[in-house]
């Protein structure tokens, strides 16, 4: 993070407004090198049944054998994104840097609000990990390995699976995520996807499972995150300590906004970037 990016994130201010998500997605649409010559992408493999359940696979030509699998769940609110866009280097940036690191790759696209409500989010990241634990291995990754990342609304889906899902996997990051939806600011976006009666709310949070949970779990948070944001992460670090007496993995990421750490991955000098190696050859 330079001091130029950091005072252009802080300009762009830390709601999530159309100017600031256009704005930092330019600005590190610019920085993106594209997909190495190296890499094999395999595009639109069906991990379920819906015209969502969709993955992308990327690794290399000359072959991996047994290596850790870093999937990523895209963010946009529950009611929007995907995990490619057509002359868009996101967030075919994550399976480059996957591959670069000697990692298998893969981006899901999953079912949106208002279609779907909760816990469909959750239900199709334990989908994909189900498919990826039954055919990865002939891209090279090895099922064991799997380590499932989201941010945001992808973070929220992740973390819903480590928390009620029996989850199969070596390790989950989550990246400005919501835990706590009885505590969060409930906004449209929410309301599409967990419903109008907040009594619903509590049941739906996924901090109390995370806590009991066992999977190594690498979260963050960003220094121009939404209030709501660091709110949620306050509120886990503190009910984590209480409940396990040690601090949780969190990181709070200097001069970063809300997209900024995924959009930096495979440009020069990412942050998340070195959390995400370090964890991986932690597991």
């Amino acid at each position: 993070m330079t001091p130029e990016i950091r005072e252009k994130l802080r300009a762009f201010g830390t709601e999530l407004t159309p100017g600031m998500l256009g704005g930092t997605q330019e600005l590190y649409r610019a920085l993106q090198p594209g997909l190495p010559s190296h890499a094999v992408v395999t595009r639109d493999l069906f991990y379920g049944p819906h015209a969502r359940n969709r993955l992308d696979v990327f690794t290399r030509d000359d072959g991996l054998t047994n290596a850790p699998v870093l999937v990523f769940v895209h963010g946009g609110g529950f009611v929007m994104g995907d995990k490619t866009t057509e002359g868009s280097p996101f967030y075919d940036n994550i399976g480059a840097f996957a591959v670069d690191s000697g990692y298998v790759g893969v981006t899901i696209t999953y079912r949106l609000a208002p279609e779907v409500t909760w816990p469909a989010g959750g239900e199709d990241v334990a989908l994909a990990v189900d498919w990826l634990r039954e055919n990865i291995a002939q891209y090279g990754g090895n099922p064991d390995r799997i380590v499932v990342m989201g941010q945001s609304a992808g973070a929220v889906h992740v973390a819903d699976y480590v928390a009620r899902f029996s989850p199969k996997v070596a390790g989950a990051i989550m990246c400005s995520g919501l835990y706590n939806v009885a505590s969060a600011e409930a906004n449209q976006f929410q309301k599409a996807y967990y419903g109008e009666d907040a009594a619903g709310y509590g049941q739906a949070s996924s901090v109390a499972g995370l806590i009991q949970s066992k999977t190594p779990m690498l979260m963050t948070v960003c220094e121009f995150d939404p209030v709501d944001f660091q709110r949620q992460a306050a509120d886990f670090v503190s009910r984590y300590t209480t409940a396990r007496n040690a601090f949780p993995r969190l990181h709070w990421l200097h001069g970063h906004n809300h997209l900024s750490p995924v959009l930096e991955i495979g440009a020069p000098d990412s942050d998340l970037e070195r959390y995400i190696t370090e964890f991986i050859a932690a597991l």
